[in-house]
């Protein structure tokens, strides 16, 4: 854990903005820092096979990041796209771009509903990332990402959550119906204070600070 203050979704969403505008970081940057550091912490649980399961947003863009560290490293990988490809846009397009020309797997299970075939693919990987929802969303998940964490919860597979559990408040830690229930959460540049609450705690596991390069400076403007 940290001992920064934490960043609220307000905070959180600063963060990104002054890092472009003021301190002339690229979000590319800061997506490329987010998801190697969030491979080489889920390398340390040495995985045998894994499925990053990306919706629309930077969230899935910080997977598709994760997909292309872990095949270099020459770990099974296949990507679960839940959103159609016209909505991947700006960084995550660029990252989406580069798994797709390395030939990543990708599955499209954009359609709804759900196709029957996603429990399988779960069972075939030891651990699966959470990378379809950040913490921008409040409201509860859609189909078909709605049934894609119900069914997720229902596997024995482990599970890792990027920045934060889909479905979770970060503010308040109130999950919404339904939310990914994690092993551990990594979360990028500090914690956020809904995983403090107790609610909060079946969702988001062990809580692991990635960080993705943001200046102190920038850190002390946002929190002051």
């Amino acid at each position: 854990m940290s001992d920064r203050p934490m960043l609220t979704r307000q905070q959180s969403r600063a963060v990104d903005v002054l890092a472009a505008e003021k301190y002339h970081i690229p979000g590319v940057i800061l997506m490329e820092n987010a998801g190697r550091g969030s491979a080489e912490l889920l390398l340390s649980r040495s995985p045998a096979s894994v499925l990053i399961c990306c919706g629309p947003g930077n969230n899935g863009g910080d997977g598709y990041v994760i997909a292309r560290h872990l095949d270099l490293l020459g770990v099974p990988v296949k990507v679960a796209l839940f959103c159609p490809r016209d909505r991947i846009h700006g960084d995550a397009l660029i990252n989406f771009t580069i798994i797709e020309a390395a030939g990543i797997e990708i599955i499209d299970f954009a359609d709804e509903p759900l196709c029957q075939w996603f429990s399988p693919r779960l069972q075939e990987a030891d651990w699966v990332i959470d990378a379809l929802l950040g913490t921008g969303v409040t409201s509860p998940p859609r189909e078909p990402i709605a049934s894609a964490i119900r069914q997720i919860n229902a596997s024995d597979t482990q599970v890792m959550a990027i920045d934060i559990p889909s479905g979770l408040d970060c503010d308040t830690g109130q999950p919404n119906d339904p939310t990914i229930e994690a092993v551990f959460t990594a979360t990028f540049v500090t914690s956020k204070p809904g995983y403090a609450k107790p609610s909060a705690q079946p969702y988001v596991g062990e809580i692991h600070i990635v960080d993705i390069g943001t200046p102190q400076a920038l850190l002390h403007e946002v929190l002051r």
